[in-house]
Order: structure tokens, then sequence, then C-alpha cells
């Protein structure tokens, strides 16, 4: 089995940009690469799968236990010719100081994939071996096999790196790659903009791509990749053949304003028997019609004018949601749900309105990082006092007199660390700035996709009773 994981030794350092062209290098070789990136990024992952045609994975361990991330690699990688994983942040960290709780070490440790450290080596030297000798002993579990260094002018500078390196560290460096403004991609509050926004990628990657062959040695990547395989006794089928649905229909909000979904998420509904329904809230006139709504994150705030113009799907929405159709809405599908939406600019805009309350803008995150719910009430997805697991990032506030549905904690080094309420849940609709995985709560996905058969079952015994 190929694998290879590209860790960084702090955010910033060019990771993305050498991970996106090592993926483009190696599908112009015709090969089949399958991508992952560790963490719950949505951005990252839609650059993935626009370079390799093949739908990118989030190995979270926050949100997946061991055996679950391990199928999920494995399930996607069954005919794949290579798999390459895209750490987070640097390759240590994770939540706290625990070297082995949601980090990219752990997780290479875990997939047994080798990695490939991207250093900064601008105005560095022989220092530059202290560095990388460092993250070799912090946790000699770890397999680093080689070494890029990102930011490197000529080539003299590099082989004075090279040398260094190697020489102390006995680790092999496997190229340079230098500071070059075309690659770099536009950015936004939440980071890299999705992918759907941008023009002229694939003449970008191309580009890309044909540099990284000329700085960085490709063919030993690929040999350093050849590593054993894991194995899992995790199996989604039991649930999926237990909880299997006919002749049901979910509408999935799906354009450049709504995008954030884990993959495995909607691979899971279809599996389900859910026949799915993509729908744009910016351009399709209404709703689908549909059993279940399903509407993700994403930029709600950049499109609100588009989204206050189409005035019939926001009211298909509301009338959906007046039948009492099940909506679960994440983070930029909670704005959509609300009455207002204020921008940064302070403007103003019409929202769906099943929710009372507007989502204003801000201009530091308010919320960053993996936390839980306790469920203070039955929603769609939960009972009273169960726990769903997750993560928050958002740049707003949704200024609401609802009574919110659970009440939400942040851990860090098995200590409360801050603690809110959050989530909302007004019929058959939850909208919550909580993102999650459905793997991690199979229990919510069979709740709610159980919600629309309890709610028929009591409408046909009240006919019943009144007749």
């Amino acid at each position: 089995m190929k694998k290879i994981l590209i860790a960084g030794t702090n955010s910033g350092v060019g990771k993305t940009t050498i991970s996106l062209g090592i993926m483009q290098a190696l599908t112009k070789r015709n090969m089949k690469v399958q991508p992952y990136k560790v963490g719950p990024d949505y951005i990252d992952p839609s650059y993935h799968t626009f370079i390799t045609g093949r739908h990118s994975r989030n190995l979270d361990s926050y949100m997946l236990d061991d055996e679950k991330i391990k199928y999920v690699f494995n399930d996607a990688s069954k005919d794949a010719d290579i798999s390459v994983v895209e750490g987070v942040m640097g390759l240590y960290d994770g939540i706290g100081i625990d070297l082995d709780n949601c980090t990219s070490s752990y997780t290479s440790k875990l997939l047994k994939a080798p990695v490939i450290l991207v250093i900064n080596g601008k105005a560095m030297a022989a220092s530059s071996a202290a560095m990388v000798l460092g993250y070799k002993e912090l946790d000699k579990n770890v397999d680093i096999k080689g070494v890029i260094v990102n930011n490197v002018k000529t080539k003299s500078h590099y082989e004075i790196i090279k040398k260094a390196i190697e020489t102390y560290c006995n680790i092999e460096v496997l190229g340079y790659f230098p500071p070059n403004n075309e690659f770099s991609l536009e950015s936004r509050h939440l980071g890299l903009v999705p992918s759907v926004e941008i023009e002229s990628l694939k003449t970008k990657f191309s580009n890309l791509a044909d540099e990284i062959e000329k700085y960085i040695d490709i063919d030993r990547i690929i040999e350093i990749s050849e590593t054993e395989e894991v194995e899992s006794k995790f199996d989604i089928k039991d649930f999926i053949e237990k909880n299997k649905l006919e002749n049901k229909t979910i509408a999935i909000a799906y354009d450049k304003g709504f995008n954030f979904y884990y993959r495995e998420n909607i691979e899971l509904l279809e599996d389900l028997g859910l026949n799915i329904k993509y729908f744009s809230p910016l351009n399709d006139k209404e709703v689908p019609q549909a059993d279940y709504i399903y509407i993700g994150g994403g930029f709600p705030e950049i499109f609100a004018k588009e989204i206050e113009l189409n005035k019939s799907m926001r009211e298909s929405i509301k009338k959906a949601h007046e039948k009492n159709i099940p909506i679960y809405a994440e983070c930029g599908g909670l704005m959509y749900l609300g009455e207002k939406l204020v921008d940064q600019n302070e403007n103003e805009y019409d929202m769906v309105g099943i929710l009372k309350g507007t989502s204003k803008m801000t201009k530091s995150l308010r919320r960053f990082g993996y936390c839980y719910g306790i469920a203070k009430e039955d929603t769609i997805l939960s009972n009273v006092g169960e726990v769903i697991k997750g993560h928050e990032f958002h740049h707003s506030v949704f200024d609401s007199e609802e009574e919110c549905a659970y009440i939400m904690k942040k851990e860090r080094d098995k200590k409360i660390v801050d603690e809110w309420e959050g989530g909302y849940s007004k019929g058959n609709t939850l909208a919550t700035y909580l993102h999650t995985h459905f793997y991690n709560n199979l229990n919510c996905i069979e709740k709610f996709l159980g919600k629309h058969k309890n709610d028929l079952n009591k409408e046909k015994l009240l006919v019943k009773e009144e007749n």
C-alpha cells in the first residue's frame, strides 16, 4: 500500500501548497491519487478533490475513533495507486499538549504512514538541522522519512540545508521549493476560498505540478510511500442494513454558498437508500420535494444579497418546516434559517425566518475548535442528555431569544475550558453552529431518519382518532 503524510513544522509553512503540488504531479503521472486531510477542514479537501478527481476524506480523531479512521482510510484507498494525507497545523499540534490527541503525528502512526516534513528554510543554514532533529526526537515512533525545504531562493542555499539535515538528523531531504506568488491562493476570514469559486484552477495547479517536479524528487516520494497495510475492526454495513430506507428522498443544499460537508455523511445517506436531490439556495426557485432537508455550512454572508433576492426558495424552505419535514442545518445553514443576516459592512438581508433571530458577522473568530453538545431537550438528532461531538469555526453570532437546545462544552487536557449554550430546535428543524460527522454520531442519523416516520405515525393516529 502506497501512502504518505505531508506535515509541516507549523501552520503557514507552505504545507498545503506542497501537498497540492505533489497531488497534481502524481495525478499528471496518471496515478489514482486518494487525498485526505487530518482534522475538520472543509476547504483544503475541496482543492484535493478538484486536483485528483476523487473525494478527499477527513481523518479526524476527535470525531472518529481509531477503528473508524482506519475504515475511512481503507475504504477510500482500496482502488487508489497512492494515498496522500495532508496534515493539520504543525506535526505535533492538536488539543492541548498530548502528542496523541488529534495530531498529524498520531494519524501517521495510526495509518503506519511515513511522514514528509515541510520546513521553512528562509534565513537558515545548519540551524535547520536542529529544528528537524527536534521533530524527530520528540516522538521516535513517528516515521519521518523525508524533508522538503520551502521558501528557499537558490540551489546553493538549499544544498547547505540539505547537507546539514542529512548529516545531523540522518533524514533524507527530498527537495526544495522557491517562493512564488503565482501559486498563492486567495484567502478570506475562514481560510482558503473554496475551489468552486476559483477560475483557472486547472492551469494554476498544472503549472504548480510542473514546478514541483523541477525541485522535488517525486520518484523518491513514491518509493518512500510503499508501506504495510492497516486493518480496521469497524464496518458500517451492519448499521446500514439495520436502518435501510425505501422510497425516501433528502434534499441537500449545495452551491458556492453552501458546500461544507463530510463526504462520508453524504455517502452514508446514499447507502441508507435515500435518493439525494441537490439544490441551490442561491439559484433554484424552490427546494425539491423531499422527506428530509440537509443544509451544510459555507459562506451565506458572502452571498447574502443573492439569498435575499431568491424569495421563492426562502419561502419554500419555510413551508417545508411548517409541514414538519425534518430539516438539519449546520453553521452557515443556521445563519440561513434565521430571520436576518448582517454582514461585516452592516448591510442587513432577509433570510428564511424559521428561527427568530439575526446572524451578525464579527471582526474576529467567535468560536474555533472541537467541542460537544449535551442535549437539553429532545431534538431530531438526539434525546435529552445525549452528546453530539463536532467542531465550531465561525466569525458570527446568532442574536436570538430562541431557547438553546444544547449545553456546549470545550475540553483541553481533560479539563472544561469553556461552556456555553447553542443550537436551536423548533418543530422538526434543528440548526446549530456545530459541524458533526455522522460516523461519530450514528445514533443521531438514526434518529433523524426515524423522525419523519414517527411524525407520520402520529398523524395517522390523529386521523384514526378523529374518524
